[in-house]
Order: C-alpha cells, then structure tokens, then sequence
C-alpha cells in the first residue's frame, strides 16, 4: 500500500501536466502486476466497494476524534481523507496489506466487518498511507491525475499511441493484465473483438480572426453546433453503447437510445432534449445526465434524440480514412435505408461565400444553437484535434458583472485555496440572489489575493463553504443564460468562468436580475 500511497502524494504536490504523466509512467513501469492495474483502476474510477462508503468512515472517526474539533477541522482542511488522516490516532499494529490483498479483503468482506478491517489499516498506517486508503476506499482521489493522463502515461512508457489503449480500453476488466501483457509485448494487442468499444473522437479548433481570414470557404462543409452533448453511439453483435465525448458509458441514462440501435455501425453525433421537433435548451438535458437510471415520468418530460454528424464504422468496414464527403454520402445512403428510431441527420449548410455563414452565426443564439461547425471535405476523421481540419466557430460569449456571494475550497492543488466561487445579481429589492458558480478564468496571483481577501471577510460558515462581505465585482462570462429551478433567481449561467475582476466596480453597481433575464432565450 505504500507505494501507491507515495504516488497519490506525489501525485498531488506536482503541479506540471508532463511531470504527472513521468511519475505514472515510472509507477506503471516499476511497481508488479496486479499492484499497477488496481492503481490504474483506482484513477480510472473502476473499484466499487458497496460495504465501505464516506458514511462508515465519518462513524469511524467520530468514535475515534472529537466531534467538534472533527467539525473545525474538516472546514478548514476541506478534504475528508485529510482530515481523517491528520486527526486519526495512531496505534501499534501490523501494516495494513499491498494494495491488491487490500482490494481483495474489501471486496470479500462481509458488510458488518468492513469498518473493524478499516479501523485496523487506519491504525496502522502513517498519514501519507492513511489518505491513500481513504481515498482508495471513496473513490475520490482527486490528486489531478486522471485516466486521460494515465493512458498517456502508459503511451509513453511503452511506445505506443494513446488511442491504440483507447481502443481497446472498454474491453477490459482491472486489474487489466491483458493490457500490461501486450505493452511489455507477452501477448498481442487485446483484440475488443464483437464488443462495443469506444473510438477516440475528433475534436475541432476555436477558429481565430486570423483564420478565418485566410480559410478556404470553398474546400470547407457547414453544419450547425447544437447545444446538447457530444456523443458516440457504437452498436455490434456484442451489445449497444452510448458514449460521452469522454469515453463515459452513459447507456444508462438515455436507455431508448440504445434501445433504438439495432444496427451494426459506429455513429458520430449529438445528444439533444427534442420536443414537438424542436431542439430544447441544454437545461432540460441536463436533467437527465450524471444518472445511473432515469424514472419513466423524467423520460417523458425530457425526450431525447440524436442528431447524427458522421459515421466511423459501417459495419466491420472502417470508414474513418475516407474524406468528409465520402462519410458523409456513406451516413445518408445509411440512414435512408435504416431509418433508426431518435436519431436524424445533422443538416449541411448551403453558403456561397464567409458572409453568409457570418450572418446565419449572428442569428444562431436565437435559434438556441451554439454556432457552426466547419469541416475540411477532405478530411479523414482523425482522433484528437487535428488543427485545420475541422474549426468550431462559435456564436461571441455573454457576460454580467456578478458580485461575490460565497467561496468553497477546490480540490487537488487548489484544496489550499477558496477557488470555487458563487456569484449573484441584485433584484430590484436590493437583494442578492445566485445565478452560477465558477472556479476558472482566473490567474494564479488572482486566486492567492481573492483566497486571502476571501478569509479576512468572511460574514458566515456553512461547513466548507464561507460567506463573504458583498464587495467583489467579478466579470463574468458564460455561453448562454437559461432558467433554473434550482437557483432561487430562477436563473443559471451556462459554462460560466471569470473574465476579470472588476475592482474598478463598487458592489452596488453590479448587474441586476432584470437585466440578466433579458439574456434568456425566448
């Protein structure tokens, strides 16, 4: 367990991307099967221990730690597993086991003896260790390491392409020896075979004024960027799946989906709430993700359907090396005979030259639509984001000047700092009320002068969240406002981030509820 503990920490006191991927990369490459695959399945989020949840370990230490000291400091640290960790009383006992007899213990454990086996461990474990086991057990890790930089870290270790792991990744089960076997070259590459695995995407480039200048409009497609979520459908003989952008398996969530792909292909589209035939705001979509199920009447209210870009597979034939145009007539011959369910296809834009497409772009956030997508018609479709392939040239970012309400510590490198920030407008009683929460835009000595400024005036706590004097402006930026039931404004911001902070801006200036509902749509 130990050395797994020093990676986590190590893990979270390097700051530089490149540097995270060296410290998996020599981990990978050192530690024995199948210490580094439960490792890598602890990243990737893949160990579930239904007897050993935060509950049981709050209990733990209540029993063990004074309640209000626990309670302090829990909100000043703000992370659980160091919290436990720092305040746990240590105790002479045997050290707890490697990380895979650990596993194994935690999941051959009957439920009633899972917080003695705890307890045990956490006795006889230093601090580093006992975070390590914490977070093990939680499954938060939050050491900004994902599995994204963990396959990169396993590309580079072993000379192969992170998309080659990709691949063939949702075909494996930790403790992923068939992965380790292939990379140090015992077997050959695990072949995913009839299983529905997912493909890395391709992605587009925010196009520059200095692109846009020097782009040939002629060699280019136009498609409308929807506002939903990007998604991958992948159907084959060994099951359906439906995709995040991120390689998420949200099948669960939108099950008439994959209940609509009886066919053999690998599709390319966008995930949308469509109601009476038009494209519903994001918000009623959002209703629907991050679930492990959706109830019947939730369904109803929130029907969804995918409007469909591109094909990858038709088939066991690979279409991604064909140009754009080619895909594409390959996708309607495809869809005109199939006719699935939910789906449709996304429409191509005429235009005769920029000018058109800059004013149809123009009218797009009236139309509920992000802006347009502009693809090179040769092109194949290419994992990542390929510069001058596809552009995304999206329709030009809102903003309101929101005042400061409340902080909350962030996570990883920033657990030390107050970087989560709620912001608010004024009704027209002279109140405050939320309207989003945002935690990037920022600069690093902006984050240091606010957390600082944060703790000198703090008006109320509420666990790890404080309250502040009302007299920060912040600019705030966002791509769309859309009505929420959550936010007592009724008001949420959509992708919002810091622009800058407007200390040239008294409190009392700041934008009003009236003026932020004027940028809802319809």
């Amino acid at each position: 367990m130990k050395p797994f503990a020093d990676l986590l920490e190590r893990l979270l006191y390097t700051t530089g991307r490149n540097a995270k991927i060296a410290l998996l990369a020599d981990y990978f490459a050192h530690r024995p099967d199948p210490e580094r695959g439960y490792a890598l399945a602890a990243i990737a989020g893949a160990l579930d221990f239904p007897g050993a949840k935060p509950a049981v370990l709050r209990e733990l230490a209540a029993a063990r730690t004074d309640p209000e000291l626990f309670a302090l400091s829990y909100d000043f640290v703000g992370d659980l597993a160091e919290t436990i960790a720092l305040l746990w009383p240590p105790a002479a006992r045997p050290a707890p086991p490697g990380l895979p007899d650990l596993v194994a213990a935690l999941r051959a454990a009957p439920r009633a003896e899972i917080p003695a086996l705890i307890e045990g461990w956490l006795d006889a474990s230093d601090v580093s260790t006992r975070i390590a086991l914490i977070k093990l057990i939680t499954g938060g890790l939050r050491v900004g390491a994902s599995l994204r930089l963990a396959k990169l870290a396993l590309a580079r270790q072993f000379a192969v392409e992170a998309d080659e792991i990709e691949e063939v990744w949702h075909g494996l089960e930790a403790p992923y020896t068939a992965l380790f076997d292939w990379l140090e070259g015992r077997a050959p590459r695990p072949a995913p075979g009839a299983a529905p695995v997912f493909r890395p995407p391709m992605l587009a480039h925010p196009i520059e004024a200095a692109d846009l200048a020097t782009l040939d409009w002629s060699a280019h497609r136009a498609e409308w960027k929807w506002d939903g979520i990007r998604v991958q459908l992948v159907s084959t003989p060994g099951g359906s799946r439906l995709y995040s952008r991120g390689a998420e398996d949200i099948s669960a969530a939108f099950p008439e989906i994959v209940a609509a792909m009886d066919f053999h292909a690998v599709l390319d589209g966008e995930l949308l709430v469509i109601r009476d035939g038009a494209v519903a705001p994001f918000a009623d979509l959002q209703q629907r993700l991050n679930r492990k199920s959706v109830p019947a009447k939730l369904r109803a209210a929130n029907p969804v359907g995918v409007r469909l870009y591109d094909m990858l597979f038709e088939g066991e034939t690979d279409l991604r090396g064909l140009p754009f145009d080619a895909r594409r007539a390959r996708l309607e011959a495809w869809f005109a005979r199939t006719a699935p369910a939910r789906m449709d296809l996304s429409e191509l834009i005429p235009f005769a030259a920029a000018e058109d497409l800059a004013a149809l772009r123009a009218g797009a956030r009236d139309a509920a639509i992000e802006g347009l997508m502009l693809k090179r018609a040769d092109s194949p479709y290419l994992a990542g984001r390929p510069k001058g392939h596809w552009w995304k040239w999206k329709r030009d970012p809102l903003s309101l000047d929101c005042v400061l309400m409340y902080a909350q510590r962030g996570h990883g490198k920033r657990s030390s700092y107050y970087s989560d920030y709620t912001f608010g407008v004024w009704t027209a009683e002279g109140a405050l009320v939320p309207v989003g929460k945002a935690y990037s835009g920022y600069t690093d000595a902006e984050l240091q002068r606010l957390d600082r400024w944060i703790r000198a005036h703090t008006v109320a706590s509420y666990g790890p969240v404080r309250e502040v004097e009302k007299a920060i402006v912040l600019e705030v930026g966002f791509d769309a406002a859309q009505r929420s039931t959550r936010h007592k404004s009724g008001i949420a911001l959509r992708f919002p981030r810091i622009l800058r902070i407007r200390e040239d801006k008294p409190a009392a200036e700041a934008d009003t509820l009236e003026t932020a509902r004027l940028l809802l749509p319809g």
